[in-house]
């Protein structure tokens, strides 16, 4: 894979990315306002960058001079396909212990999720907890920003302040489908779902931690909408459990496969 690939340009919803107005797709100059917000990235002369404009197509093109808050692009290849997915992927993840977190991120990232909201239950580890043993939680947007490059994103995915459940789930007010994994369910799987020829744009998955969720934590989601489901009969770890889910809506209802 190409590490020189890079990011993203588009203020929409505040995302720390770039914005391109583009007149011309090929061979144009252009200049870059850079708003990023966490990410610690600065275009670097001669990286190449994935370029999206105003209309949602996506270009490459390489840096070629960096002038004050912004940077001179030549693009030289128009990108057929999107680079980002269709739908709006909310993912709310319960912290999960040692290094599991930067993984999901990480891989979250590459199969399209637009945010990730990581949370605190009763039964996982709390962010106090975890950092007193080594202290990670600052690298996460340079891990969802490398691996944008990595992947030829054209949008980082945010990552939202860690909190606890209940304002978690605050943040799927709106979203079309709203999914709690839950391995204590039994009567309802995404084949469920799909039989009510639901076609939802944005959706909202809920991960829990090692432990599970506790029943008053799943009766709190489904009071908010949230369906539960599960994944078959075996009991999966949450970063895989988290990333299965995702590849599967992306198979469904995105741009996967």
């Amino acid at each position: 894979m190409d590490d020189q690939t890079m990011d993203p340009m588009s203020d929409y919803r505040a995302r720390h990315v770039f914005y391109a107005e583009i007149s011309n797709p090929i061979h144009i100059p252009m200049d870059c306002r850079v708003s990023l917000v966490s990410a610690p990235w600065r275009p670097r002369l001669g990286e190449i960058i994935t370029v999206q404009d105003e209309k949602g197509r996506h270009f490459r093109g390489r840096v070629l001079r960096i002038s004050g808050p912004g940077c001179d692009v030549r693009l030289f290849e128009v990108l057929r396909k999107r680079m980002e997915s269709p739908l709006d992927i909310l993912l709310l993840q319960s912290l999960p212990d040692k290094e599991r977190m930067e993984w999901i991120i990480q891989k979250a990232t590459e199969l399209g999720v637009s945010r990730i909201v990581p949370f605190f239950t009763k039964r996982s580890i709390t962010l106090e907890e975890r950092e007193k043993r080594q202290r990670k939680a600052h690298r996460w947007p340079a891990v969802a920003q490398k691996a944008a490059k990595q992947c030829r994103r054209a949008e980082i995915p945010v990552l939202e302040p860690y909190t606890d459940f209940q304002n978690a789930l605050s943040y799927a007010n709106g979203y079309d489908l709203k999914i709690i994994l839950w391995e204590k369910e039994r009567e309802q799987g995404l084949n469920r779902i799909l039989s009510n020829d639901v076609r939802p744009d944005r959706i909202c998955v809920l991960i829990g931690p090692e432990g599970g969720f506790a029943e008053k934590e799943i009766g709190m989601a489904r009071a908010k909408g949230f369906l539960s489901i599960g994944l078959g009969p075996r009991i999966l770890r949450t970063e895989t459990a988290a990333i299965t889910i995702i590849a599967i809506i992306q198979h469904i209802w995105g741009d996967l496969g």
